[in-house]
């Protein structure tokens, strides 16, 4: 029996929104093919039946964790179009150094996402070459064959999970963390209706005003609550301090905290969920610490790498020799 105001996620189709809710169950939908699915209790009150596919299960929560989810793209990417456009102006060729004199002002980190996605096609089986010099070779068609590669992932991926808190809302409300709650209250983006997850999240979200003005994170200014811009920054600092200074004390290390720009080098030891997201636990001889976590870590686990910090982020590379895979 299904419950009342359930609905199916149609990712084929077009108008197919962005849907937001906690996650109530997840399961196998094909055993034999290894499909799983996700019930979600969205913040229009009502529940929603939503099929992954093969979608790794280190890309969602579980019970009571926070998603977004939207219909996987099946159209090629601006990054597709930029690097067909350098190489049709360089004999099909695309490089770090031809990015950098089509777009002087592109950040490393910008053309970074060019390169990933380009590995991603390659290991798709689209076909772009590297040679030992970092130059690829593009194909004529190659935006083509990028939207020919999306429409093949979306049979196996029909939606793309975006998480919002992998802990409850229940647990959001006083926890010392940057959280999902923090950010909607700070710069609002949804609308939850008044029943179903969408009413407990209004509650919530009242419930949370009221903790960060006791504590001292927010104020009350002439008959309105103010929210000082370090606010998100100083809560997710105060939850990392914390608990990067449990766990190394618990293993006789110390904890270095990152920073921008800093040099990080150890051995991804294991995730953390915590309540302002998800941080990986990295560990050298004699200390400990936490960084932003990426999915492609999971298949890194035990292994030495060094990243460099860079805002909300980290460039990873596993291995001791420079040449190794970039994350």
């Amino acid at each position: 029996h299904l419950p009342s105001g359930y609905e199916i996620y149609d990712s084929h189709d077009r108008d197919a929104g962005r849907l937001v809710g906690r996650i109530a169950a997840q399961g196998l939908s094909d055993e034999l093919h290894d499909r799983h699915y996700l019930i979600l209790e969205g913040i229009d009150g009502r529940a929603h039946y939503v099929e992954l596919g093969f979608t790794e299960r280190s890309a969602y929560p579980d019970e009571g964790g926070i998603v977004a989810i939207t219909s996987s793209n099946q159209t090629s990417k601006a990054t597709d179009r930029t690097v067909a456009e350098i190489a049709a102006a360089n004999d099909g060729r695309y490089s770090v150094a031809l990015h950098t004199v089509h777009d002087p002002s592109a950040s490393q980190t910008f053309i970074a996402s060019h390169l990933r996605r380009l590995e991603a096609l390659r290991r798709g089986g689209v076909a772009v070459e590297r040679d030992a010099d970092g130059i690829w070779s593009i194909a004529p068609d190659h935006v083509v064959r990028a939207e020919t590669f999306e429409r093949a992932q979306a049979k196996f991926r029909p939606v793309q999970i975006e998480l919002l808190s992998p802990v409850s809302i229940e647990r959001q409300v006083s926890a010392v963390g940057a959280t999902w709650l923090d950010r909607e209250l700070t710069t609002p983006t949804l609308k939850p209706e008044n029943n179903g997850f969408g009413q407990e999240m209004r509650e919530a979200l009242d419930r949370r005003r009221q903790w960060l003005l006791a504590e001292g994170f927010a104020r009350d200014e002439n008959g309105g609550v103010t929210y000082p811009g370090r606010m998100l920054f100083d809560l997710q600092r105060r939850e990392l301090l914390k608990t990067g200074a449990e766990i190394a004390g618990r293993q006789g290390k110390s904890f270095v905290e990152a920073k921008r720009g800093d040099a990080i080098n150890g051995i991804y030891k294991r995730r953390l969920d915590l309540a302002s997201g998800r941080f990986a636990v990295i560990e050298n001889d004699r200390t400990v610490t936490l960084v932003p976590w990426r999915a492609v870590l999971e298949r890194n686990l035990g292994k030495e790498g060094s990243g460099i910090v860079r805002g909300g982020t980290i460039s990873w590379t596993v291995g001791r020799e420079r040449s190794g895979p970039h994350l």
